[in-house]
């Protein structure tokens, strides 16, 4: 088994939820960090959540606030595993206006 750390990101996310990772088949990831930044110039609504094919989906965070020029690292010392084929998913209320950084260890 291979542990690797990574780095996924995706930038100018808006009011459609965006794919920020896939788990890849015959993966394991542990989440480590999220960190959230508002690129827009206004507060923006912002969630996060997990999408899965084998049971329910769910929000990690939603409608939380972010000022405009700031960021908000979503996490705490928590960690969360996600299984093959899961996704990463967020969402702002203002277009093109979320920037997602998820620090990630895959394990193969």
């Amino acid at each position: 088994m291979a542990n690797t750390f990574k780095l996924k990101t995706k930038n100018n996310v808006g009011t459609a939820t965006s794919d920020v990772y896939v788990v890849p088949s015959s993966t394991t990831c542990v989440v480590i960090g999220v960190t959230l930044a508002n690129t827009s110039g206004s507060g923006i609504n912002v969630g996060i959540g997990i999408t899965r094919s084998s049971t329910d989906d769910v929000n990690l965070m939603k409608n939380v606030p972010i000022p405009q020029g700031s960021s908000f690292e979503f996490m705490g010392g928590n960690k969360v595993v996600l299984e093959a084929t899961d996704t990463f998913t967020a969402e702002s209320d203002v277009n093109s206006s979320l920037d997602v950084a998820l620090t990630i260890m895959e394990i193969t």
